[in-house]
């Protein structure tokens, strides 16, 4: 049901500008509360209404602050769609960020990738993902080897892609208006729509290996 997320109040942003730099003890003790409930909770309330709209994004994490002052700077989510396959959305002052990743992979994900990408039906339908994400502004990254992988040869096609052992799709969704009210929950749909064929690719193709 709609209606829990209203928006990241406008102060949010203020308490994320106090913890810029190398906040002390102090300064993040007296932010904590508000940080909770201004920036953590709304990020918890919009992943709510998100999974109500499909139950593939039900399995949703929302961090903590931990020690290190960027995870006090940044309020990071993820929701998980596969084994090392996920959505990720980041809050900071810059305003809110999304991505598609499959990355930290499992031993034999890897290969598994590969084997995809080198097939002619299943590569060409990554390779035309991939260059519509380009098209509609996402930065396509990952870890990237300097060199094609042994045993693929070194003139394939989709060298470019073989050689990936993650591969992320991201952009930012930007830090206007927006973002303090309702409509910050159809932003993210529809950039999760934009990135729903890469990682239903990647949950097809790139299983856990037993």
């Amino acid at each position: 049901m709609r209606g829990q997320f209203t928006g990241w109040p406008e102060q949010a942003m203020d308490v994320l500008w106090q913890l810029q730099g190398e906040p002390t003890h102090a300064v993040r003790e007296r932010c904590r509360a508000d940080r909770e409930r201004l920036v953590r909770q709304p990020m918890i309330a919009l992943l709510n209404e998100v999974a109500d709209t499909d139950p593939r994004y039900e399995d949703f994490s929302v961090w903590h602050y931990r020690t290190d002052s960027w995870w006090w700077q940044h309020q990071s989510a993820v929701i998980r769609l596969g084994r090392k396959i996920e959505i990720g959305l980041r809050l900071a002052l810059d305003g809110l960020r999304i991505q598609g990743a499959w990355w930290y992979p499992d031993p034999g994900q890897v290969d598994m990738f590969r084997k995809a990408v080198a097939s002619e039906g299943s590569g060409r339908e990554l390779s035309a993902i991939v260059e519509d994400l380009r098209r509609k502004g996402y930065d396509i990254s990952g870890d990237v080897m300097k060199r094609p992988p042994r045993g693929y040869p070194t003139n394939h096609s989709r060298t470019n892609l073989l050689r990936h052992r993650s591969l992320i799709a991201a952009r930012p969704l930007g830090c206007e208006g927006w973002l303090h009210t309702p409509e910050a929950v159809d932003r993210v749909l529809s950039a999760a729509a934009d990135l729903d064929a890469l990682l239903m690719w990647l949950v097809r193709h790139v299983k856990r290996a037993d």
